[in-house]
C-alpha cells in the first residue's frame, strides 16, 4: 500500500473546508426559482467506473473505504495548473476551486481480513481524475475535500491517516448513483460544524447569526452561463427595509437587521455588478438575485 500523501498540503482541514463550496450531485429534486419543484428530478442513473481505493478509519475504530471513481456525467473543475493550485491555497481565496463529486449511499462490504467495513463511492470527472493521477498535489488536495464532504453528510470523523491501496481499485461493487444533467444548483451550501473545536472564538460569535437557506443556478445550465440567479430563503424577515445586499465582482454580501441572518460567499464567475438586479417577495420572503456574467477571458 502507498503512504498518504496528504503532506503535500499544509493546510488545517476544517478550515479549509469552511472556505469552499463542495458541488454535490445527490439525490434531491433541482431546487427552482420562486420554491417551484420539478415533478421529477432532471438527470439519469449512471453506474461509475473504478479508480482507486483509499483506506481510513472512523472514530469508532471501524474500517472505512472511499472508492474513488469516474463517470463523464460530473462536471470537469476549471482546468488550472499546479502553480495556479498553490497560490490558490496560498491566498484567502481557496474556495474560487472547487471540485464537482457525487458522493453516493454507503454499502456493507467484507475486507480482506474477512471482517465487515463500509465503503462509500465517491465519483468524479474522468478528466480530473487523470490529473490527479499525475499530479499529486490535485490527489491531496481533493481528498481533503472529499473526506469532508463525507463528514458533512454522514455526521461523522474520519481519520486522516489514510493509505491508498496499490492493488485494489474499488472494495465491493460500485454503486449506481442518480446525477442531474440539466438545471441545477451548482453551488451548495453545506452546514458547518456546530461543536468544532478548531472554531475560533470569534468564528464562534459570529457562527450566532444563521446563514439563509439559498441556491445559485447558472444559466444556460451547459458550458459558460450568460447568468447568474440565485435565491435567498429569509422566513423571518417581513420588508426589504431590514436586508443589507451588496454584490461585488465575484462575492455576495447578504445581511437581515436585527441580525436575523448573515451571508458572505464568493463566486466562480466575476459578474457585471451595475446591471445585477434583486426582488424581494413579501409573500415568499424570498430574495431573487440576477446577475449578468461578464465574457470569458
Amino acid at each position: 500500500m502507498a503512504e498518504s500523501d496528504s503532506s503535500l498540503l499544509n493546510l488545517d482541514d476544517e478550515d479549509l473546508y469552511k472556505r469552499l463550496l463542495l458541488e454535490s450531485y445527490e439525490k434531491e429534486g433541482a431546487a427552482g426559482l420562486g420554491g417551484l419543484q420539478p415533478q421529477e428530478p432532471l438527470g439519469r442513473r449512471v453506474v461509475p467506473k473504478p479508480g482507486f481505493c483509499v483506506k481510513t478509519k472512523a472514530e469508532n475504530e471501524q474500517k472505512v473505504f472511499i472508492n474513488v471513481c469516474t463517470a463523464e456525467e460530473v462536471p470537469e473543475p476549471r482546468d488550472i495548473n499546479e502553480e495556479e493550485l498553490r497560490e490558490i491555497l496560498e491566498s484567502e481565496d481557496a474556495g474560487k476551486y472547487r471540485i464537482s463529486m457525487s458522493i453516493g449511499e454507503p454499502h456493507t462490504e467484507v475486507d480482506k481480513g474477512g471482517k465487515g467495513c463500509t465503503a462509500y463511492d465517491v465519483i468524479v470527472n474522468p478528466n480530473f481524475y487523470d490529473k490527479m493521477q499525475k499530479q499529486d498535489i490535485f490527489k491531496a488536495f481533493f481528498l481533503v475535500v472529499c473526506l469532508e464532504g463525507l463528514e458533512q453528510k454522514y455526521q461523522m470523523l474520519l481519520s486522516r491517516n489514510y493509505t491508498i491501496l496499490k492493488n485494489r481499485r474499488c472494495l465491493g461493487a460500485l454503486q449506481e448513483q442518480f446525477l442531474r444533467t440539466k438545471s441545477k444548483p451548482f453551488i451548495h451550501e453545506m452546514e458547518r460544524e456546530k461543536s468544532s473545536s478548531l472554531i475560533s472564538e470569534v468564528e464562534s460569535k459570529e457562527s450566532r447569526i444563521p446563514e439563509p437557506e439559498y441556491t445559485i443556478i447558472k444559466e444556460p445550465a451547459d458550458g459558460y452561463p450568460e447568468f447568474l440567479v440565485a435565491e435567498f430563503k429569509l422566513p423571518a424577515v417581513r420588508s426589504v427595509k431590514f436586508l443589507t445586499l451588496d454584490v461585488g465582482e465575484d462575492r455576495i454580501v447578504l445581511g437581515a437587521r436585527p441580525d436575523l441572518y448573515q451571508l458572505d460567499i464568493f463566486l466562480p464567475y466575476n459578474i457585471n455588478q451595475e446591471e445585477s438586479g434583486a426582488q424581494f417577495n413579501k409573500k415568499t420572503r424570498t430574495l431573487t438575485l440576477t446577475m449578468p456574467v461578464q465574457p470569458a477571458s
